[in-house]
């Protein structure tokens, strides 16, 4: 009962992230640059410790564009007519987002600064990461590519329905890392039926159309084989 409580309340939390993104401009533009950066600092090789740094930093500034949208959305709701208070309420949500974004682009610099010269000078070496680590990144980035994809496409829920499937895109995804890591024939198979049962689920209780899981299919495997290819050591 708990467990399906907290899955309903995922599922609520994820779906306002989707709406905020589909609604709000500026959501996007920072989930883009927030994949661009996460990507930037696996593939130069920042430190474990300064990856969480940015990550951290990313976060906060996502929130607090999140935390904006709600606020607009509330005081919108209360005045239906200009308010010189509402403004005021308006501009200091604002204000938290530039605060925050303004940090995130000085710890940015401080960081990748060094990193930058390197490359200036010896010329771009993409970093390897081990295969634990890959594996992870790489189901992590599948999954927010994914979403982001269903965002734009702007059809069915995160979760169900809609171009691509998600759990479709993700249990193939994590076939192909399966099979890369441990060259395995049978685990391979094994996982690979484990994916395609996941898959046939999802049509045959109608989440999703069968050209919707095809893609999702498609999508993880490649994603996950270009992004294990990229980054695995």
């Amino acid at each position: 009962m708990l467990l399906k409580k907290w899955i309903e309340s995922t599922s609520y939390a994820i779906e306002g992230i989707r709406h905020a993104a589909k609604t709000q401009r500026h959501l996007r533009y920072h989930l883009y640059a927030a994949l661009l950066v996460l990507l930037l600092s696996l593939i130069i090789g920042i430190t474990r410790y300064e990856f969480i740094a940015v990550a951290i930093v990313v976060l906060i500034v996502l929130s607090a564009e999140m935390l904006n949208t709600a606020i607009e959305a509330v005081v919108d709701i209360i005045f239906k007519e200009y308010n010189k208070k509402a403004k005021a309420v308006k501009d200091v949500a604002a204000g938290a987002v530039l605060i925050s974004a303004i940090g995130a682009t000085v710890a940015g610099y401080i960081i990748f600064l060094p990193y930058f010269k390197n490359i200036f000078s010896s010329g771009l070496t993409i970093a390897k990461q081990t295969k634990e680590d890959t594996a992870v990144i790489a189901l992590v980035i599948v999954l927010i590519l994914v979403i982001i994809t269903k965002i734009i496409l702007g059809k069915g829920l995160i979760m169900r329905g809609g171009m691509p499937s998600v759990h479709t895109a993700v249990a193939f995804a994590a076939w192909v890392i399966v099979s890369l890591i441990s060259k395995t024939f049978v685990l391979s198979f094994i996982v690979l039926i484990l994916a395609i049962m996941i898959a046939l689920s999802r049509v045959s209780s109608g989440i999703h159309k069968t050209r919707e899981v095809i893609m999702g299919a498609l999508f993880g495997s490649v994603a996950a084989f270009l992004l294990f290819k990229l980054l695995l050591q």
